[in-house]
């Protein structure tokens, strides 16, 4: 019984997949479309709008507009090149950063904090995520990640009090409150520890972990997000 629930599941988990849009990773960029997805995200995180022209982004990145024209496919489709890059990058460094945890639920409490702590350190990074998660399909997939896949492991131990048709709806919870921690740091009304902690703690109390428990494991000490080799 317990493997058939388990099967289960983890068909849930595949069609919640689906339903938040999470993209395969994309293959490297090159150093030039690199330094053009750096520029695009400060714009489009200053500006607030999906839509740059080739000259502020060529200002903006310090380079040619021909060298904009040569590393890109289409101005148009730059916004959902450089949003799943992100998305890609932030997986990966996160599952990264975290392969040492063998707790599924301390995994996913430092996830969440690993998300408020670099919207701190790099606040365009942080403004393109407010800005853009909730209305940007390309985005959705961000907490879909590493994130899913924690909550699937502790699902499998035992460890949360969710039925599995519950899952996508833990992780919308899980975003709302990631996103809005990253409010908090970025107008100022809570340093990134409060904010990260705080939300860890509550989502992981609202998932069925005991209060104590559930403060202990947000407020543990947080690794360091490594950079991909």
């Amino acid at each position: 019984m317990a493997r058939n629930a388990i099967r289960h599941t983890l068909t849930r988990v595949e069609h919640s997949r689906s339903i938040l849009g999470i993209s395969p990773i994309e293959e490297n960029v090159n150093p030039a479309q690199e330094r053009i997805h750096r520029a695009a995200l400060q714009l489009f995180a200053e500006k607030g709008d999906t839509r740059i022209t080739v000259s502020e982004l060529a200002q903006a990145a310090g380079i040619a507009r021909g060298t904009i024209y040569n590393n890109l496919e289409s101005p148009d489709t730059l916004f959902e090149s450089v949003a799943t890059q992100l998305t890609a990058e932030m997986h990966q460094r996160v599952a990264l950063s975290s392969a040492g945890i063998s707790d599924p639920v301390l995994r996913m409490a430092c996830g969440l904090r690993f998300f408020v702590r670099r919207a701190h350190e790099e606040p365009s990074w942080g403004r393109f995520l407010t800005r853009f998660s909730f209305s940007h399909a390309s985005l959705k997939g961000m907490w879909g990640g590493q994130p899913m896949t924690d909550v699937m492991d502790a699902m499998t131990r035992g460890r949360y009090s969710i039925r599995p048709e519950q899952i996508t709806s833990a992780i919308a919870l899980l975003a709302g409150a990631g996103l809005a921690a990253m409010f908090l740091v970025q107008d100022g009304h809570r340093t990134w520890r409060e904010a990260g902690t705080d939300a860890a703690e509550l989502v992981l109390r609202a998932l069925g972990i005991p209060p104590d428990e559930a403060r202990k494991l947000a407020a543990a000490e947080l690794p360091p997000l490594l950079p991909l080799p």
